[in-house]
């Protein structure tokens, strides 16, 4: 052990760490990935593996790498291995260590720390490869470049070692980290084989209660021996639903952070619909092509919410464009059919419109999407879960809702895509944001027939 009150002595294998080390070794797989929750010895158990691969794996000039998504988090368990080497007298006369570098004097085999570089990685022959935190990884390129590395190793090892994350990577496709999992999971279920390929996966199937001590308990297996349940039962207070699950439970979810969940969205829909003259605040937006371009209707007087429509690009069109005349034609429909007290709108697109619009007499209301934008989307969170709005249940709005993100900032959190080039688009929730916040702060005009009734 390297750390804490038992530092300094022999590293102990539990039961199921011996049995997942057996599994990998017998089975001689070249890839795997290994999935724990956060705090069951992740980093320790890679630290013993990389070891075993510098030393006892039979590979004369052995090279085995810790790689991850940074320097940082690809050190932490070289640090380990490193502690673990300085702690034990037996390898005193057989490993020398550096500031980042473990060699076997006998073997002439290495165990380094690799920079986050694809490229810079190209060239090398691996025979242990431990790549820390896959989920981390912005694209598949780092993985490739070493699984494409190993073609002249007799039996090369490239482990991935990880919690579960978000299911895309920055170009807004399936991660490498979950593209892998789906693999191991079809292995699993015998749907495939592939013995070349190890999967071990400890993590929560969906739709369990992240709340429920017992689904905590099946999924750590080192909860009660060195991970507390005292930490989780704070964790579970303080920490974001999918955080926890994530780092916890080691669930996929479609986010780094998901605004609002599909329950509670779901649990305010409503089969009402605004009636024509009604008092309400119209909200625009969206761009001329690449994202999408959408129009909804706030009712003053509930802040009941719907779909007015939606220009969307469709899948495998290349050449698409907003029909920029429907749309201008469908807002001045609504402003005959409804009686509109604001049009609120991104002052960053559809300038020429917008000033149209207001040059005839329109009631425009440009909305920056900065500060305002953030207490905005902060009011609508509040107000939905207090029961305050309803909606249409329009499956389009759905969809744009469950694909926000939010981002802490300084000033409160920013509601925006998980990635700035996802396809996942979100128009239609900035559109209930912005008018939310228009329609919650107008109080109804008095109407005397209403009020004899």
């Amino acid at each position: 052990m390297t750390k804490g009150k038992d530092a300094g002595k022999l590293l102990r294998m539990r039961d199921w760490q011996k049995d997942l080390i057996r599994d990998l070794v017998m089975r001689q797989s070249r890839r795997a990935l290994i999935g724990f929750p956060r705090k069951n010895g992740k980093s320790s158990l890679g630290a013993a593996l990389a070891l075993y691969g510098l030393m006892a794996d039979g590979e004369e000039g052995a090279e085995v790498y810790s790689v991850a998504a940074d320097h940082d988090q690809a050190a932490i368990v070289f640090a380990i291995a490193k502690r673990m080497v300085e702690l034990e007298p037996q390898f005193a006369g057989e490993l020398r260590t550096y500031w980042n570098e473990i060699r076997d004097l006998k073997t002439g085999s290495r165990y380094k720390v690799l920079a986050a570089d694809a490229a810079g990685n190209e060239g090398r022959n691996p025979s242990l490869v431990i790549f820390d935190e896959v989920h981390a990884q912005p694209n598949d390129e780092l993985w490739n470049t070493f699984s494409l590395a190993m073609g002249t190793r007799e039996h090369p090892l490239l482990m991935g070692i990880t919690t579960a994350g978000v299911r895309y990577d920055s170009s807004g496709q399936d991660s490498i980290c979950y593209q892998l999992w789906q693999y191991g999971k079809r292995i699993e279920s015998g749907e495939l084989e592939d013995d070349s390929f190890f999967f071990k996966w400890w993590g929560s199937p969906d739709g369990v209660d992240y709340r429920d001590p017992e689904v905590w308990k099946a999924v750590n297996p080192a909860l009660g021996d060195f991970l507390f349940q005292e930490d989780f039962e704070s964790a579970v207070k303080l920490t974001p639903e999918n955080d926890f699950r994530t780092k916890r439970l080691n669930q996929w979810v479609s986010s780094q952070e998901a605004w609002i969940s599909a329950a509670i969205w779901g649990a305010h829909t409503s089969a009402d619909e605004i009636a024509d003259r009604e008092q309400v605040v119209l909200s625009f937006d969206g761009s001329f092509s690449g994202d999408s371009t959408g129009l909804t209707v706030h009712r003053v007087k509930d802040c009941f919410l719907q779909v007015v429509d939606l220009w969307e690009k469709p899948v495998g069109a290349l050449d698409w464009q907003v029909d920029q005349d429907e749309v201008e034609v469908t807002i001045r429909q609504c402003f005959e059919r409804w009686n509109v007290k604001h049009l609120v709108y991104d002052p960053r697109i559809w300038h020429q419109l917008m000033e149209r619009l207001a040059n005839e007499g329109y009631p425009m209301e440009p909305m920056p999407q900065g500060q305002a934008m953030i207490n905005a989307a902060n009011r609508f969170y509040e107000d939905l879960t207090a029961g305050r709005i309803s909606h249409d249940g329009d499956p389009r709005l759905t969809r744009h809702l469950l694909n926000c993100t939010v981002k802490p900032t300084a000033q409160g959190w920013r509601v925006q895509k998980e990635t700035p080039n996802s396809p996942r688009k979100i128009d239609l929730a900035i559109c209930a944001v912005m008018g939310h916040a228009y329609a919650a702060e107008l109080e109804p005009d008095y109407d005397l027939l209403e009020s004899v009734r």
